[in-house]
């Protein structure tokens, strides 16, 4: 079994956690550092993995992909979030990244060489449609398609071997830079399977447990999650069906899903689906129900249903959050976890206990399911092992209620959600139920109890790793998404996937091969670049105009330091390592120099 049977999942869209602007002005910042403060928060709700939706350098919302190596600038760095995942890990929390391969941004190196050189570029086949017979809703001089009719989402062409390898290097790239432990496959329905099953070979030949799960919002779940693809799906029939039973008091629509899904080697027996009651991309539960009451009752379903349970941030607290015709940010917002406005505290507790109990239960992590006793407003299944039983028992109603059952057994059952209370029954029984509740009742001989107590934070000071994450960081650098380095990742990633490059990927590989070869002709290369520099204007690569004004020196390491003022802006004065400013840096696989002078 898979370290996910043992888990309580937490979701985070990290650029709304953070507050990030919302779009991309590339300074850099440590936003996402704010992670290291919520630990104990996780260890509270005994989560053990944590989801990051989009992680990676975008323009705009993260799944407008820039550089697939590169943590957004409004989050942190490489560096930054390496030291994040170090803290997760030693506090026993599994890291799974968000894989937006179905497209990417207009900003991605490939599309912008196709915009530049047109039918020249050699990764025109990179894209999905891309032909020369129109113009783009942008204006470009060809057509593409774009995701689901959002042009600013280039759909890549996962048929082309050079992409699918590209791609598998950056995953290659994430496990030895972060030590990831799984996926979250984005827009899954619309990826080709050919390529899943490259990435669960690669994957799991990387690490065995290694979680893949796709976003799958309908059609047959098996088509995707199988032996050969994916390990799982996000559980969109339940999704539904668990707020819209409470809504409507009727408890026959979910106990039909779970019956369909689970029972007696129902369709899905095999999958460990992955279950919510929202997301980034839905209306918060507290937003979807029409009684705020029923919350409780919503996530012990989820909790106890078959499949992983996950938690998305905030909704622990019972926040608000609706999308609008023209904007998902409302589901998306900024928050201290510690600190968190109008927080429904009992729900909170209510979520711990049931994190606690999960992680405790043999039969709620690897039982089979059975519905016992469904009725409009009450409802009873079990979960169960060959060695453990357990009943979960809700009641719907505004009024104490008595909900009967038969237990099959002469034995104790103790209620672990509610202060490990052991209640005798022989056969047939009937629950006392207050309003709005659950139960989660484990047989036994009345010695069994839940440890209520919490995790401690392993011994690691948040300050000392913020601090060594932002010292040991180096300023931004300009994406290495040189030809040059496309070439040798699809390259080295083809090989481990035993691909054999077509013959037009060697010409191309071949064609983009640095003239300059040896060290000795790379130093006369760079040397044209690094003469001394004097006070005056100078260009960046981008086009910006500075003016050196001064040079410094470092009071601690002695480096030498270029001081300067943006010329289209002024007003702030910079300092960059005189070595960065004269450095020679590849853009789009040629050599330029990062700071130009103009006088």
């Amino acid at each position: 079994m898979s370290y996910i049977n043992e888990s309580v999942i937490y979701t985070i869209y990290p650029l709304g956690f953070c507050g990030a602007p919302r779009e991309n002005d590339f300074k850099q910042e440590y936003r996402l550092n704010k992670i290291l403060d919520c630990i104990g928060h996780f260890k509270k709700l005994n989560v053990n993995a944590i989801v990051f939706n989009p992680l990676f350098e975008s323009s705009r919302h993260g799944y407008d992909t820039i550089d697939y190596k590169k943590v957004d600038s409004r989050l942190g760095d490489n560096n930054s979030f390496k030291a994040i995942c170090k803290a997760l890990h030693d506090n026993g929390i599994k890291i799974l990244l968000d894989g937006v391969f179905n497209h990417v941004g207009r900003d991605f190196f490939a599309f912008k060489d196709v915009q530049q050189k047109k039918w020249d570029s050699p990764y025109c086949s990179w894209f999905q449609n891309l032909n020369f017979n129109g113009n783009s809703p942008y204006g470009d001089p060809f057509w593409y398609e774009g995701w689901a009719g959002n042009y600013d989402l280039v759909k890549l062409n996962l048929h082309n071997n050079d992409v699918v390898n590209y791609l598998l290097g950056c995953v290659n790239f994430w496990i030895d830079e972060f030590d990831i432990d799984g996926l979250r496959l984005d827009a899954a329905d619309c990826v080709d399977i050919e390529f899943f099953k490259k990435l669960r070979h690669l994957c799991k030949s990387r690490k065995e447990d290694f979680w893949l799960y796709g976003e799958i919002t309908h059609g047959d779940y098996t088509r995707w999650a199988n032996n050969e693809a994916l390990d799982s799906v996000t559980n969109y029939e339940c999704y539904k069906g668990i707020f819209s039973s409470h809504n409507d008091h009727n408890y026959f629509e979910i106990a039909h899903s779970l019956r369909r899904q689970f029972e007696n080697g129902g369709i899905y027996h095999n999958i460990y689906t992955y279950n919510f009651v929202d997301n980034h991309d839905v209306n918060r539960l507290a937003s979807s129900l029409k009684d705020k009451k029923q919350m409780k009752n919503c996530y012990t379903l989820m909790y106890t249903m078959p499949g992983v349970p996950s938690i998305y941030y905030g909704s622990e607290y019972g926040i608000e959050g609706a999308r609008t015709r023209t904007s998902d940010y409302e589901l998306r917002p900024c928050l201290d976890l510690n600190n968190v406005p109008n927080a429904d505290m009992d729900l909170f507790e209510h979520i711990c206990r049931l994190g606690k109990v999960r992680r405790s239960l043999d039969a709620l992590k690897y039982g089979k399911f059975a519905n016992v006793n469904i009725m409009n407003e009450k409802l009873v299944y079990k979960r169960f092992t060959d060695n453990q039983t357990v009943f979960v028992v809700f009641n719907l109603t505004d009024r104490n209620e008595k909900v009967g059952f038969d237990t099959g057994c002469n034995a104790k059952l103790t209620d672990v959600l509610n202060n490990n209370e052991v209640i005798d029954v022989n056969g047939y029984y009937e629950i006392s139920m207050q309003p709005y509740s659950t139960r989660i009742l484990v047989v036994n001989d009345g010695s069994f109890k839940v440890d209520y107590s919490i995790e401690e934070v392993a011994e690691t000071s948040v300050e000392e790793i913020s601090a060594e994450a932002v010292e040991t960081t180096e300023t931004v650098k300009t994406p290495e998404n040189s030809e040059e380095n496309i070439k040798a990742e699809i390259s080295e990633s083809a090989e481990s996937e035993n691909i054999v490059p077509t013959e037009e990927t060697a010409t191309d590989a071949k064609e983009q091969i640095s003239v300059t070869d040896t060290k000795a002709e790379k130093e006369e290369f760079v040397s044209k670049f690094t003469e001394e520099i004097e006070l005056g204007r100078y260009r960046h690569y981008s086009g910006k105009l500075y003016e050196v004004i001064g040079f410094a020196k470092h009071s601690e390491t002695g480096e030498k330091l270029v001081i300067y003022t943006p010329l289209y802006d002024g007003g702030e004065v910079w300092a960059r390592p005189y070595k960065m400013f004269i450095e020679v840096i590849d853009v789009d696989g040629e050599k330029v120099q990062r700071f130009t002078s103009v006088d």
